[in-house]
């Protein structure tokens, strides 16, 4: 008896299911996903690659840590893993942020002629983010070529671990004053004949680490596409906004014209029949 009822009410969920699914912002969804992605494989890969950093300067290249307040290589590290945490939170903030505004401006699309209102207000908000987005793209950018260079020193050392054989003949030495970790005084350096390198080649602290920068970098590389997929999808949401604001504007002064001539109408034929009685 309660089966046309129940027909009814499944009909109605279906149609708010899908005018809320439509209502989503599935290109600004993608680009958050992307964005959190990359974000959260840089900063827990790179954190860890650093405390590993620390771990294998302090026990195969004998690299101690300043006992006054200088600014070596240990404070350096330690700057940077702040500086992670901040970019963690930042952009977890940033990426809701974007997506409230994809939410309001395919609202804003949707429901021109509704209740909801394009303001100039909007439009500048709109503008403002793209302009920010650009900057971040260009931050990561230098945040992707800054992590490559890690990446280089230890494919450097991990490929010569894995040709350990072949160079067995020839004393390579691998000083870290070159790479500008240590000041020009220091000479903290590791040959391939020595005890210590063959050590680090057998550990796992080295795979491990260079493993992981190759990753942070990975996840750099997709934070600078998920900014360049924000780019485009705010271009796009700015573009659609301003042309339907310029839609809105001629609805509005052709309603206003009509009025008007309905307006002039009313008046010739109210003055016609005072006219004629």
């Amino acid at each position: 008896m309660d089966l046309p009822h129940s027909n009814s009410a499944f009909s109605w969920c279906s149609e708010c299911c899908l005018k809320c699914l439509s209502g989503i912002p599935y290109a600004s969804l993608i680009a958050t996903i992307l964005l959190y992605a990359g974000v959260a494989l840089f900063c827990g890969c790179g954190h860890e690659a650093l405390s590993g950093t620390v771990t294998i300067m302090q026990t195969y290249f004998d690299v101690v840590r300043s006992p006054v307040d200088a600014l070596d290589v240990f404070t350096m590290i330690d700057i940077f893993k702040y500086v992670i945490y901040g970019v963690a939170a930042a952009f977890f903030v940033y990426g809701i942020l974007l997506m409230v505004e994809g939410f309001f401006t395919t609202g804003a699309i949707r429901d021109l002629y509704g209740d909801f209102k394009i303001t100039t207000c909007g439009r500048c908000v709109s503008a403002w983010f793209i302009m920010l987005t650009y900057i971040f793209m260009l931050a990561w950018l230098g945040v992707t070529a800054f992590t490559s260079l890690p990446v280089f020193m230890y494919f450097n050392i991990w490929n010569t671990c894995q040709n350990i054989t072949l160079v067995e003949s020839s004393n390579v030495c691998f000083d870290l004053r070159q790479y500008g970790i240590v000041s020009i005084g220091e000479e903290k350096k590791l040959c391939t004949a020595s005890e210590n390198f063959i050590k680090m080649c057998e550990s796992n602290e080295l795979d491990l680490t260079f493993h992981l920068f190759v990753c942070a970098l990975a996840g750099a590389g997709a934070a600078v596409i998920a900014m360049v997929h924000y780019l485009m999808v705010l271009s796009a949401n700015w573009a659609y906004v301003k042309d339907a604001c310029r839609m809105q504007k001629y609805e509005d002064i052709k309603s206003k014209e009509e009025q008007e001539l309905h307006d002039i109408h009313s008046t010739r034929s109210k003055e016609r029949l005072n006219a004629y009685t």
